[in-house]
């Protein structure tokens, strides 16, 4: 079968790498000029099987306004708002008012993460190589009582689902990341967690699978479509070679936060809104005080990743539609939160900052699957958890396009869920 898939990013590359070892004859088209240079590019390093969630959470509702009044924050909204920002806002506060839709939703999220999981190991064995990647586990932070009760009944719905955790108080927590601050209760530990370099994991893996003869075409934009209601003929691209129209059996979109107007298109209302974050990537300074895996900070809302020999922390939930602009401000505050808890681990003054957009459905699950024609399959707005999913995600469309029964309950993930005005 010959597919075309729109979007270069790791769910892309990801996607094409799948359905090439099928035998399908894969094209792949991104505007930028090569692999990951968008929401793949300086994610935050993290795998985090057993910490994916939907956004919109009960929670969110009681942290939304106060985290917005603090200046460090991690909530902030850019005023005054857009249409579009107002409109996923209001369909995100709709969902989060939902505990058994949040329920059901983490529930999926978390089911295709530990399938995901599996995708992940089976690559790695299969095809060895180096993007900083490991299984060191995951590490979630109490400072205070109320954060250890949060984390044990996390703790205990991961067990039900039948994910290996368990709680280490702060001696154990130290024992485990020996270069972290004092001042701590403890944290959760989901051991099979692990972390990576997105951006270089995308780029070796797009150059194995053109090696293998997949077909990359990069600055490369897909702009008119041939369809009708069952089918979608053909795709007009406009790249270095001009204009031209590209006809497949099959097409799936992965273009994160630019699926939403090609959705549009074929008759699909999928809201994803690009919410910004913010990363710093530095080199270790000091091995001793550098972490040794990948940590949650629920207090600061950051999250910390070793990556070889340099670290990185992320941080903020910014809704500013596309404004690209690294505030100082933003990348002083998750500097602050890295030093905090690892006090002289980074060298700051060789620091790279990003920020980068995250494309988020109101609800929290990303779409997969197949949308209103018969050929064409999206797997797109997977928010913050495109890195942890994207194996997962490739082999359900594959499973999809060969017409057999997915290896997870998909419920959650179909693309026209948002027909009819929910969001």
């Amino acid at each position: 079968m010959k597919i075309l898939i729109i979007g270069a990013g790791v769910i892309g590359v990801t996607t094409a790498w799948t359905l090439h070892r099928r035998g399908h004859e894969v094209t792949v088209v991104d505007k930028a000029s090569a692999a990951a240079l968008e929401t793949s590019y300086a994610n935050a390093g993290q795998r985090s099987y057993g910490h994916v969630s939907p956004w919109a959470s009960p929670s969110m509702i009681r942290q939304a306004l106060p985290s917005m009044l603090r200046s460090e924050g991690p909530l902030k909204l850019k005023l005054p708002p857009s249409g579009r920002m107002i409109q996923f806002l209001v369909g995100m506060s709709r969902f989060a008012g939902q505990p058994a839709l949040y329920r059901r939703n983490h529930d999926a999220m978390l089911r295709l993460a530990q399938f995901s999981r599996e995708q992940f190991l089976a690559l790695e064995d299969a095809e060895p190589f180096d993007f900083d990647g490991g299984h060191r586990g995951l590490l979630k932070l109490a400072d205070t009582d109320d954060d250890k009760r949060e984390l044990l009944d996390i703790g205990d719905h991961l067990t039900r689902l039948g994910i290996e955790n368990r709680w280490l108080d702060a001696d154990e927590t130290r024992a485990q990341e020996p270069g972290l601050s004092p001042d701590i209760a403890g944290g959760l530990l989901v051991p099979g967690d692990g972390t990576g370099d997105c951006q270089s994991f995308t780029e070796r893996l797009a150059e194995r699978a053109a090696a293998a003869g997949v077909q990359f075409r990069y600055r490369t934009e897909a702009t008119h479509l041939r369809t009708d209601d069952k089918t979608l003929h053909s795709v007009q691209l406009n790249g270095p070679d001009g204009e031209q129209w590209f006809n497949a059996d099959a097409f799936v979109l992965c273009a994160g936060c630019g699926s939403r107007e090609l959705a549009f298109s074929l008759g699909v209302h999928l809201p994803i809104y690009p919410v910004k974050g913010y990363s710093l990537t530095a080199p270790v300074a000091v091995t001793a005080r550098a972490p040794q895996s990948t940590l949650i900070d629920e207090n600061r809302k950051v999250a910390i990743t070793r990556l070889g020999d340099r670290v990185r922390v992320t941080g903020f939930a910014e809704l500013a539609d596309f404004d690209r602009r690294l505030l100082p401000r933003r990348l002083n505050s998750i500097r602050d939160s890295l030093e905090k808890r690892f006090p002289g681990a980074a060298q700051w003054d060789k620091a790279e900052p990003w920020a980068g957009f995250r494309p988020m459905t109101p609800d929290g699950p990303a779409a997969i699957g197949l949308g209103r024609q018969s050929n064409v399959y999206y797997n797109t707005g997977h928010g913050t958890w495109g890195w942890t999913l994207a194996m997962g995600s490739a082999e359900i469309i594959a499973q999809q396009v060969a017409g057999e029964e997915p290896a997870v309950e998909m419920t959650a993930f179909r693309p026209r869920r948002f027909t009819g005005g929910l969001a």
